[in-house]
């Protein structure tokens, strides 16, 4: 019985005791709890007749049944909750589990509207995703104590919501985007996962965002196998090699983001997902139009405002109108912005003051929090560096 495999159930088994009317704090803990039973059952063998069966016949079904159980025996132990149990379902017959996809439902419940942004993705990481309170604050680079109360506190937030209340889609599109993001960043690849889910959410509801986001995943996750390096090292879009980019993916993107753009009702996904677009299109880094992206970019910093979507607008314009109108454009941002000096370090070093954008590497990589990020500014400094002192 695999980890993995027990891990991707806890989802479903999560929905399945919150529909049968366990508040989402206690079923995640239940749930929690009977994972650690399986797999103490996983490596000292079937128990003596305690639990029902055995979780390798029918681990969903084990899951369920254990973790409903170790609700009711909760539930039961607090004394202020006995009106509560009287209202309980009685305990199903253990059984195979029934096969359905409680996952999208689940998002709808994390990624409830009183929660802040960061709030929802720890929640979804944890109770959605699988991970571990400790990988999703080394993710957040946060103490675990301060995870462990951020996501407490979402759960004591979501505990009265029933599942099959209207969510907000807009906020279950913004945590998917998230949760794809920190599925290339993590311990956990959840980018496929977020991938499955968004598509879902796409059929099922009549936004154009949600097919905007679906579109801007694949055209993203076409080019993952290009992205890295044999030894691990990030491969910058313009030294990808174009011929490992996911042709399937990019024509499906393709065709699900002119849909989406054909109703008229622009988003701000749509609109990344068109920049996007424009970089597969081009046969090579030479051939990208970016007198188009940077036109786009206008559209997303109307609808948005981001000052990290101008930051990406400079860089464009850089490409577009040569380096100094792309340093002009960065002139108007703060200095203080993510990846600022990474850009600025680009820039000059294209307008031909390696010196200058030597130093600005090196700064850049001095503040960057991803490893991998941080591994490649700083090779760009040496690499500077080296050509200077020939």
């Amino acid at each position: 019985m695999d980890e993995a495999l027990l891990r991707s159930l806890i989802p479903g088994v999560i929905a399945v005791l919150v529909r049968r009317g366990a508040d989402f704090a206690a079923a995640e803990d239940a749930v929690q709890d009977a994972l650690v039973e399986a797999l103490r059952v996983r490596s000292a063998g079937p128990s003596s007749g305690e639990l029902p069966g055995e979780p390798v016949r029918d681990p969903k079904g084990w899951l369920i049944t254990v973790a409903w159980r170790r609700f009711l025996d909760a539930t039961r132990a607090d004394a202020a909750r006995r009106r509560r149990e009287d209202r309980l379902d009685e305990e199903p017959a253990p059984g195979p589990a029934a096969a359905v996809d409680d996952t999208l439902q689940l998002y709808f419940l994390c990624a409830h509207p009183s929660l802040t942004p960061s709030s929802a993705v720890a929640l979804t990481l944890r109770a959605v995703g699988g991970l571990t309170t400790r990988q999703i604050a080394q993710a957040y680079l946060v103490p675990e104590a301060t995870m462990a109360q951020r996501i407490s506190r979402a759960k004591r937030t979501v505990s009265g919501v029933r599942l099959g209340r209207p969510g907000d889609v807009a906020t279950v599109l913004r945590v998917l985007y998230l949760v794809f993001n920190e599925g290339y960043s993590g311990d956990v690849d959840l980018a496929a996962e977020a991938i499955r889910l968004t598509r879902q959410l796409a059929a099922r509801v009549d936004h154009p965002e949600a097919a905007g986001l679906l579109a801007l995943m694949l055209l993203h996750h076409a080019r993952r196998a290009a992205r890295t390096a044999p030894d691990g090292s990030l491969v910058p879009l313009a030294e990808q090699d174009r011929g490992r980019w996911d042709t399937g993916a990019i024509a499906e993107g393709v065709t699900i983001l002119q849909t989406a753009l054909a109703r008229d009702r622009l988003g701000e996904f749509q609109a990344q997902a068109a920049i996007a677009a424009l970089h597969a299109d081009a046969p090579t880094a030479g051939e990208t139009d970016w007198v188009q992206i940077v036109e786009w970019y206008d559209e997303l910093t109307r609808l948005t405002g981001n000052p990290v979507v101008r930051l990406n607008r400079a860089v464009a314009v850089g490409e577009a109108d040569g380096p100094r109108a792309g340093l002009a454009a960065l002139a108007e941002l703060d200095a203080s912005l993510p990846r600022h000096s990474a850009v600025a370090a680009y820039l000059h070093e294209r307008d031909g003051d390696l010196a200058r954008a030597a130093r600005l590497y090196a700064e850049a990589a001095h503040k960057a929090h991803d490893l991998a990020e941080r591994d490649h500014l700083t090779r760009q400094a040496a690499r500077l560096n080296a050509r200077l002192s020939r």
